[in-house]
């Protein structure tokens, strides 16, 4: 179905959608949605702030969410009526003329006067009640009515049969040497008898023999009674539980006096009871009827001669049953009734199954002889209930077809004379009242429990002719009855009115469990797909339900926007509609009938949405690619809804069976939005940065509350943040690679937005600070500080919000490696620059913040310093440390903690920074004035550490601090110790020296240390630097002991002048005396400065290399034994560093009083002269 969407041309489209819209025709009925409150008219929303579009574009989200989560959208309530159901063809009932009424009236007075049967409480027994009922059902006049009951009761009375069932019996006597009987019945009617009579029977247990002198006396009798008034079921062989189920009538002279008598017996012949009562045509010569049964049950043993002689092999008598006619109620016995003895002397047990059933064999009215019983029976039941149901006056439509006392009892006389059977009044019932409903509705319950009595009693054999056809077309009717119905059940079933629901459910219900029944598919076999014919009228139904809405909202007319908007309020209704397709119809359906309406009906609809959309987004998408065409906020907006609104439609899938799932039209509508979602970020990054903007405007710098820390801006920046992450997870992109896209560019639209956030803040501190006091200015830098912090911790969480993790693992699944690579490269990269933003950002209002400490901080430094000897340490330092501790006070109350730890370490490196300027530049001092600071930095150490609630100790003493340390040590050592730490630097610098661009020496050192004497051997040079204009050198080498504090009595020593060379050779020895307390010292070293000499100016400084002494005088060394002139020589890279540089250098020059540390200067400044001068 999808793939003829992307065949079709755009040509083709715009047909399609001319056809599919404009030509559509009007629906006769009004659209039922739960939008249609909406107005068809669109008007134009205008943007009044930034604030109203983040809320439109929620109000879109919660709609969306309200449509999935609803299970019962709001409606009228339970006691509202439901609509009204019109069939589209009305069904008109046949009315009966005044001729056929008058007879149907008379055969209605007829059955009232020829009642019989005992009535049960519910039935009117007084004649006049019933009389004036019938008259206002048959509106007779008084007159009239008199005629017709006069007439009746000059007629012909009716003639009554009984119709006798003897079922079974259980527990009977065992008779027989087995311990079983072989019972079998005899049954006749006994003729009528005197009210006296009657009680006497009752008193004295009647049976045939005791009747005996009453019976010989009716003249009606005639010493004569044939055969046929006596019947006899079969003989059931071994058996205490016989089962006959055979039936018997009888004519009644008297219905009122006569009574039923049933003998059961014990057979113990093999000649049949039955045949031997057919062959008695005539007995004669019986004194009484008392001994009419036994004499049948002796006549079998004679095969048939009459009876006479022993009755030794009589059948064993098992029990009896004496049922007056009179006591037989109106509708029948069906029941069990207890045996009873003969006499006082006989011994009975068990029970016996009867059903006894009064009617008439004769009636003397007009209409019984031109119609049948089951026709007249319609008939009356027709005219009772128009009249019945016309008369409810609280919801007629829920009438559950009970009908008043006067209308039961004639009904129920007039079924009994008539001989109606259980299953004939229940077809007739069913055709009358589901025939009725078609014009006047009723409750379907009721119809459906009509459904289930037919079944019950159904009997294909019993069903024939006019009754056939009847039952036959009552079903058809009602099928195409509900049908229509069932096309139009968004209208008369409305989800919104629970009595309509329920109707709709017992309508579905009865028409599945009709199309069950044996009956309906004998009555309609041609009618065996039924659940065809209801899919095919809930897919006509859907559709003219999809061109009404169309209408309705008309998304054809006005301008694009507009367009937009009205279809947005159709894909709307067609998810309102489909949720309650699937929340309450399709549970209907598919219980009731087994057809899945959700699946019709949303294949359908979201087919049909998707025409229309497809060739909508198409005229979009060319508007958008336009290059004067700029996307507008309104119509970003609704194509935004849009969007949610065919996603929320296609969500619905997922209720489809797995086969109806694949291949659907919607399946790639995310195709049709990939242009307009470009531009709507934009939109929504603009919007984004004015909500800043504003947020930062209104923003009083003030905590929002005393955990958080920061102020009301940075929670609508991170409140905008979710806003929008919210609206792109709803989008719930599917392609990966559009995905990806759109992420990073979200990533760098947050991101943006944090620095311009960040950014905006320090600004708004700048413009505010003039004529704010220190504390006031402070608190309002710690919130703007918290407040960058807080965005910044938000950001760190886009990773998970924005689901990186899931996009890489789509970009490698589609793109390999490389893919993943990419997302990790652009979407961390973008995190990473950020981060640096918002933290330089950060710094600037530390520093700020630490500006403003300055001159504090500065005077209580300077205080320290200025501070005499006379006083301690501790009155020194105190006014520092009483203004930090006031000021991390409020720090700590205003910062969080991981802002707070980076202020305090910036207050921390600009206390270095000012105590080390400030040992800098009093350089030459004291002492004490050096181990004052010491201190200072002690206590600072101690106080930022805070016991390790503070700073690390690793980060304290790091950085500036090792500076410091160093200074501080430095400064309180004497000249000599300084020149001594000065070539232990140097020493340990050549020992890293691996490589120099100017060049190297190689010599030889050894000590003879009997003689304490150092032989020094210098081989030669290479790649010396050139300093002279010919591009070479004419280079020699100094050699001597340092310090020369040390080696007070050691002169220097040179080589020869090599000219012209970079590479000289010298092979030149040198001799020192060096002692063992000179050598042990680790600053004891050679020193070997490589110079270029000049003839007319001051020779050049090309290299210097140093060698400690310990590496070749100290014992146990190779270079200090005999043998030590076999050694190899070692190469030396040399240097050039200028003296100046070091902190050392400047200490020695700030002791202008001392001669040593002078003279040691001099030497260096020549040095660093001859390099400058180059």
């Amino acid at each position: 179905m999808s793939t003829l969407l992307d065949l079709k041309s755009s040509v083709l489209r715009q047909v399609q959608r001319s056809q599919s819209l404009r030509s559509r025709r009007e629906p006769p009925t009004p659209v039922s949605s739960p939008l249609t409150h909406r107005s068809g008219t669109v008007v134009h929303r205008v943007s009044k702030g930034n604030g109203e579009f983040f809320e439109r574009m929620n109000r879109i989200l919660q709609k969306q969410d309200s449509i999935l989560s609803a299970t019962q959208p709001e409606g009228e309530s339970c006691s509202s009526p439901p609509p009204p159901e019109h069939a589209e063809q009305v069904f008109v009932p046949e009315r009966s003329t005044r001729r056929e009424l008058d007879l149907l009236y008379e055969e209605a007075v007829y059955t009232v006067v020829n009642r019989v049967g005992v009535p049960s409480p519910e039935y009117v027994t007084n004649e006049g009640d019933i009389f004036s009922y019938l008259q206002k059902v048959f509106d007779m006049g008084q007159e009239e009515h008199d005629i017709i009951l006069q007439r009746v009761r000059e007629s012909k009375r009716a003639s009554f049969a009984l119709r006798v069932s003897v079922m079974k019996a259980k527990n009977l006597m065992a008779k027989d040497a087995n311990g079983y009987s072989d019972p079998y019945c005899m049954l006749g009617i006994l003729l009528g008898q005197s009210p006296k009579e009657t009680e006497e029977r009752k008193e004295r247990k009647f049976s045939f023999r005791k009747r005996r002198e009453k019976l010989e006396k009716r003249s009606s009798v005639k010493e004569v009674l044939a055969a046929r008034c006596i019947q006899v079921t079969d003989v059931k062989s071994e058996t205490l539980n016989p089962v006959w189920n055979e039936h018997f009538v009888f004519d009644i002279d008297d219905v009122h006096n006569d009574l039923l008598h049933l003998d059961i017996w014990d057979h113990d012949d093999d000649v049949s009871v039955a045949e031997a009562c057919k062959k008695l045509n005539e007995i004669s010569g019986f004194k009484g009827m008392g001994r009419y049964f036994k004499q049948i049950a002796k006549s079998v043993r004679a095969n048939g001669a009459a009876a006479s002689g022993s009755e030794e092999n009589a059948d064993d008598f098992l029990g009896c049953l004496n049922i007056p006619l009179s006591e037989i109620p109106v509708v029948g016995y069906d029941k069990w009734f207890k045996l009873e003895p003969r006499s006082s002397a006989s011994k009975v047990q068990g029970e016996c199954h009867l059903i006894l059933r009064l009617f008439t064999t004769q009636r003397d009215t007009a209409l019984s002889k031109m119609i049948s019983n089951v026709a007249i029976h319609k008939k009356m039941l027709s005219q009772i209930l128009e009249y019945e149901h016309a008369h409810i006056k609280k919801e007629p439509y829920n009438w559950n077809g009970q009908v008043s006392p006067p209308a039961w009892t004639v009904l129920s006389h007039h079924a009994v004379q008539a001989d109606l059977s259980p299953l004939q009044q229940a077809i007739i019932r069913w055709h009358c009242y589901s025939s009725h409903h078609l014009s006047q509705r009723m409750c379907y319950s009721l119809l459906l429990r009509l459904l289930k009595t037919i079944e019950a009693e159904w009997d294909a054999s019993a069903v024939h002719g006019e009754l056939g056809s009847e039952l036959a077309e009552s079903f058809r009717l009602y099928c195409d009855y509900c049908l229509s119905l069932m096309k139009n059940m968004r209208q008369v079933f409305p989800c919104t009115n629970p009595a309509a629901v329920t109707r709709c459910e017992l309508m579905l219900r009865s028409i599945g469990h009709m199309q069950t029944m044996q009956a309906f598919k004998v009555a309609c076999p041609s009618r065996n797909e039924l659940h065809l014919e209801i899919a095919t009228v809930i897919k006509k139904g859907t559709l003219e339900w999809y061109e009404a809405t169309i209408s309705h909202f008309k998304p054809d007319e006005g301008t694009l926007e507009e367009q937009l908007s009205r279809l947005v309020q159709v894909v709307d209704a067609v998810c309102a509609d489909v949720r309650t397709g699937q929340n309450i119809y399709n549970k209907l359906y598919y219980s009731s009938v087994k057809v899945d309406f959700f699946s019709i009906s949303y294949r359908q609809l979201e087919k049909l949405v998707a025409d229309d959309v497809s060739v909508a987004m198409e005229r979009v998408c060319g508007t958008l690619e336009q290059e004067s065409s700029r996307l507008t906020q309104t119509m970003g907006e609704t194509l935004f809804e849009l969007y949610m609104s065919l996603k929320t439609l296609k969500r619905f899938r997922e209720f489809l069976p797995l086969k109806d799932a694949k291949m659907l039209a919607l399946t790639g509508f995310h195709n049709w939005f990939k242009t307009s979602i470009h531009k709507w970020l934009q939109i929504v990054h603009e919007r984004s940065c004015d909500r800043i903007r504003r947020a930062v405007e209104m923003d009083q710098l003030e905590p929002v509350q005393q955990q958080a820390k920061h102020s009301s801006s940075a929670v609508e920046v991170t409140t905008c943040f979710s806003q929008v992450r919210e609206f792109w997870a709803e989008l719930a992109w599917p392609d990966s690679a559009g995905a990806f896209i759109f992420i990073t560019r979200l990533t760098d639209n947050f991101c943006s937005e944090a620095v311009c956030y960040s950014e905006l803040i320090k600004h708004k501190i700048e413009r505010t600070q003039l004529g704010r006091d220190h504390k006031s200015l402070t608190v309002q830098l710690c919130v703007a500080l918290n407040n960058t912090e807080h965005v910044r911790v938000y950001l760190g969480g886009l990773p998970r919000d924005l689901d990186w993790r899931g996009v890489e693992q789509a970009m490698e699944e589609s793109c390999g490696a490389e893919g993943k690579e990419q997302v990790n490269k652009s979407l961390n990269g973008q995190l990473y620059n950020a981060d640096i933003d918002l933290q330089r950002e950060a710094k600037r209002l530390i520093t700020h913040l630490t500006d403003k400490m300055l001159p504090d901080l500065k005077r209580y430094i300077q205080h320290i310093s200025l501070s005499p000897d006379s006083i301690n340490n501790d009155e020194a330092v105190s006014p520092l440390m009483k203004y930090l501790d006031n000021t991390v006070a409020i720090l700590n109350e205003s910062l969080v903690k991981e802002t707070l730890a980076r202020v305090l370490q910036c207050l921390w490196e600009v206390l270095l920074r000012m105590i080390l300027d400030t040992v800098a530049e009093n350089r030459g001092v004291q002492v004490e004035f050096y181990n004052r600071f010491q201190y200072t930095v002690e206590t600072l150490v101690q106080f930022f550490h805070a016991e390790g609630d503070g700073l690390l100790l690793e980060d304290l003493k790091s950085g500036d601090y090792k500076a410091l340390e160093e200074e501080l040590r430095l400064n309180k050592c004497s000249s000599f110790e300084l020149i001594e730490q000065y070539f232990l630097e140097k020493i340990s610098q050549q020992r890293i020296l691996k490589h120099s661009r100017f060049g190297r020496i190689s010599v030889k050192c050894y000590y003879d240390a009997p003689e304490q004497r150092l032989t020094v051997e210098i081989l030669h040079a290479a790649d010396l630097i050139a300093l002279d204009a010919n591009g070479l050198s004419d280079p020699f080498v100094i050699v001597e002991l340092c310090p020369h504090h040390l080696f007070p009595m050691a002169k220097s020593q040179r080589t020869q002048v090599k000219l012209k060379t970079l590479h000289p050779v010298f092979d030149e020895l040198f001799y020192f005396h060096v002692s063992p307390e000179q050598y042990r010292h680790r600053y004891a070293c050679l020193t070997f400065t490589v110079m270029d000499y000049d003839w007319l100016s001051t020779n050049d400084f090309a290299g210097e290399a140093v060698a400690p002494l310990s590496d070749f005088c100290w014992p146990g060394r190779p270079n200090a034994t005999p043998a030590g002139k076999t050694v190899q020589p070692f190469i030396l890279h040399l240097s050039r560093q200028k003296p100046s540089e070091k902190p050392i250098m400047k200490m020695l020059e700030a002791r202008t009083g001392d001669r040593e540390a002078q003279e040691f200067v001099r030497r260096l400044k020549e040095i660093e002269k001859s390099m400058e001068e180059e």
